[in-house]
């Protein structure tokens, strides 16, 4: 597939969005991916990278080799993710704390207009499928409700975690930065990025040796993780496309649960620079929320939220052309 520099961009901005949605609980980079017509391309592209690429190399070239696993594509995605998520971190994790109600409208308005994209691409509906989603559905759910766990130190953990989360992120519905919540190391991912940009600009090497260690670690977990899972869903997405659309529906379905704006906060607990953060919510009323539930602007947010996603489904129809 022949692609200008243009089309090159526009992957990287969805690889932006991409980021964007995978730095905060609740929300899948996958879920963008899917809608903006890039994702089946992204699984099959993932998997390409294999040893077989460096047998081409040799024999053919390392342009080869970069066309055989669709190289261009790949460095314009992970380079849009990487710059989003290293930039984001920050604001991100400032919104959670300032303004969590507009930001998770946003994000709300977000995945249920998804929800209605994915499942109308679902072509042929069948009981199996409609029990597809229903049982997906109150999994999702139930994982909405779960307790986070403390977040242990051991580098082996960090490798796990890596290796759950990755799948999660690039499996639509399902919020790799939640799964990293649930095992109690969500934090410890937001502060190893903000540690690591923070210590290379301020020169700070202790800090940055540190957020690189537990960096690399996150990321030997994700990479195994993604070369695993990608093979097994691009099968999925080739040969029950249906079932696995209607799957990827119900856990889009569960998880809005999560990302609801307004919260009653159950248990807190004291993270590790002593600051007071939530530990277990749950879902209320906005008449019921204690304090000012921002009603207007919480709807505003929404809408701007849903019509993302109508805007990343028309870049989405030119998938062809990009």
């Amino acid at each position: 597939m022949q692609r200008r520099f243009l089309d090159y961009l526009i992957i990287t901005l969805k690889g932006i969005a991409m980021g964007a949605a995978d730095v905060v609980p609740g929300v899948s980079g996958g879920t963008i991916a899917l809608i903006s017509g890039i994702y089946e391309e992204l699984l099959e592209s993932i998997d390409n990278v294999k040893l077989s690429a460096l047998k081409i190399w040799k024999e053919k070239g390392f342009k080869a080799a970069w066309m055989s696993i669709n190289g261009n594509f790949l460095l314009a995605l992970f380079s849009g993710i990487a710059v989003s998520i290293l930039s984001l971190a920050k604001l991100i994790k400032w919104l959670l704390h300032n303004e969590p109600i507009l930001l998770w409208s946003f994000f709300f308005g977000l995945v249920l207009a998804s929800i209605l994209y994915i499942a109308k691409q679902i072509k042929s509906w069948s009981l199996k499928v409609i029990i597809a989603i229903i049982a997906t559905s109150a999994l999702s759910y139930y994982i909405t409700l779960a307790e986070p766990f403390a977040s242990p130190d051991s580098p082996f953990y960090l490798l796990f975690c890596g290796f759950i989360a990755i799948i999660a992120m690039i499996l639509p519905g399902v919020s790799g930065a939640f799964i990293l919540l649930i095992l109690g190391a969500y934090q410890i991912a937001i502060d190893t990025i903000n540690n690591l940009r923070d210590g290379l600009f301020n020169g700070d090497m202790s800090l940055f040796k540190d957020a690189l260690l537990k960096f690399l670690l996150l990321a030997v977990g994700a990479v195994i993780g993604i070369k695993v899972f990608s093979k097994a869903l691009n099968w999925m997405f080739k040969h029950k496309k249906n079932l696995t659309l209607a799957i990827l529906t119900g856990f889009m379905v569960g998880s809005l649960n999560k990302i609801w704006p307004w919260k009653e906060v159950l248990k807190t607990r004291v993270n590790s620079v002593g600051e007071f953060v939530t530990l277990l919510d749950r879902s209320v009323l906005p008449t019921s929320y204690e304090g000012d539930n921002q009603m207007l602007m919480a709807i505003i947010f929404m809408v701007i939220g849903f019509a993302s996603i109508l805007i990343l489904e028309s870049l989405g129809s030119n998938k062809n052309k990009v």
